[in-house]
Formats: structure tokens, sequence, C-alpha cells
């Protein structure tokens, strides 16, 4: 384990049962909450931007906001929040995606992204890959192109890397923390 992992790893809280019995919650507002570590995350997600190339960051509702904006500053690139649908004012473009109970829908402002944009998605948490997988598909639709993904953890027992390789076609994707 790097010292990076450590650092991060030893900031993050385990709420047992929530947000329903069974779930163990991976609770990030310690890592939040101290500057030194939050700092070395942001410089990690930078870093894996400036290695990627990207021109934009996108943020997904709703830590990836709070962990890509400062990514964002950091590596000197516009942000993108990508929401739920209807928080958006104006005209949007939307993507609908499959939960494990059910279904949701992203959005972005349609003019946010373009052509020779190389967006890189940043979120908290690789879980299932839905959210990630349809943001993909919207960057797609607004013309840009597809850095990668970088996350704080990924949850491998959930399969989401593999649920989102083939959406990814060739992208990096990059977890600091493997679960």
């Amino acid at each position: 384990m790097t010292d990076i992992e450590a650092l991060l790893l030893s900031r993050i809280r385990d709420v047992a049962d929530y947000p329903e019995p069974g779930v163990m919650f991976k609770d990030i507002t310690p890592l939040l909450a101290d500057p030194g570590a939050f700092t070395a995350l942001t410089d990690a997600l930078a870093d894996i931007a400036v290695r990627n190339e990207a021109t934009k960051i996108v943020g997904l509702e709703a830590r990836g906001f709070i962990l890509g904006a400062p990514v964002a500053v950091r590596a000197g690139l516009g942000f993108i929040p990508v929401r739920k649908a209807g928080k958006l004012p104006g005209a949007t473009l939307s993507q609908a995606y499959d939960l494990e109970y059910g279904s949701a829908e992203i959005e972005v402002h349609a003019e946010d992204l373009a052509a020779g944009d190389r967006v890189l998605v940043v979120d908290d948490v690789l879980a299932t890959g839905g959210t990630a997988e349809a943001s993909l598909q919207l960057i797609r639709r607004a013309g840009a192109d597809v850095a990668g993904v970088a996350v704080l953890m990924e949850l491998g027992f959930l399969g989401g890397r593999s649920r989102l390789e083939p959406a990814l076609a060739g992208a990096s994707l990059e977890a600091l923390l493997k679960l």
C-alpha cells in the first residue's frame, strides 16, 4: 500500500447498516474535513487529469462535485456538473440508465461540452458503474471525447469495472483505492 492509499483509507469511515441493513457505507466526510488528506486526494486526481490530457472535468452528482471542482482548479481545467434530471436550467442533454431497482436519468448543459474537449469523469465511488456509463454516453453525444474516469475508490465486488470497460472504449479507468 502506498502512502497516499494509507492516508486516504485512514480517513474513510465505515458506517454499518446505512442506508439500509446489510450495507457498509464508506463515509468520505472525515477525509474532506482533513485538509492534508483532501489536498492529497485533489493532487492525485489532478495528476490523472493531466496524464490523460483532459481539457475538462465532469463531476457526477453529488460527491463528484465536491471532488471534481477542486481537481479542475488544480489542473487548470473547466468543470462541468452532471446532475440528476430536472436540476439544470436551460437546454440539456439527458441520458437514462438502469439501476438495480428501476431507472434514473442524468443531464448536462448542452453547450458545456463540444468537439475537441477531452473529458475526465470524476466521482467518489465506482460501484455498479451505471451512472459513470451513462455519463460517458452523454459526453460522446455532446461531441466530446472521453479521456477517462477517475474515482477515489472502486468497490470491486459490485462489478462496475467490467460493466464500464466496454463504454470506456480504451479510455482509462483509475481508482485510487480498490476495496
